[in-house]
């Protein structure tokens, strides 16, 4: 945590949930992506994304959104998830005048934003990585 010896336990506890959130979406999908590989290969190459990328997708979603929800390296995690989330924004979702599109670009910024909230103060008194630390 940046200078925050003082952190209580109610925002380490908001904290988690946080992580909780912004991870669960992220491990479903990268899960969703697995099993319909080839309909989310189909979607890559539509937008131009070569479906080459997709298992990196697959390994950023499920890694980093289940290093963020236990807590470890949650910094990095969520520099690339907050990168992730802008670079899908500006290549997926960007017909505005459609509203679904419009509504998914959006949450992807909002999501980005969390994510860079968790980059600066990380995981939290309710992370592993803070009990690593502790013992070393």
């Amino acid at each position: 945590m940046i200078n925050a010896p003082h952190e209580t336990n109610r925002q380490s506890g908001v904290l988690l949930v946080a992580r909780l959130l912004l991870a669960a979406i992220f491990v479903h999908d990268g899960f969703f992506k697995i099993a319909n590989y080839a309909a989310a290969a189909a979607y890559s190459r539509a937008f131009g994304v070569p479906d080459q990328l997709l298992p990196l997708a697959i390994v950023i979603e499920i890694g980093c959104g289940l290093l963020i929800a236990l807590g470890l390296y949650t910094r990095a995690a969520a520099v690339l998830l907050a990168g992730f989330c802008l670079f899908t924004a500006a290549v997926f979702h960007t017909k505005f005048g459609d509203r679904n599109q419009l509504i998914h670009f959006e949450k992807n910024l909002a999501m980005a934003g969390g994510f860079l909230v968790l980059a600066v103060w990380g995981g939290g008194r309710f992370a592993l990585e803070r009990l690593f630390r502790n013992r070393g």
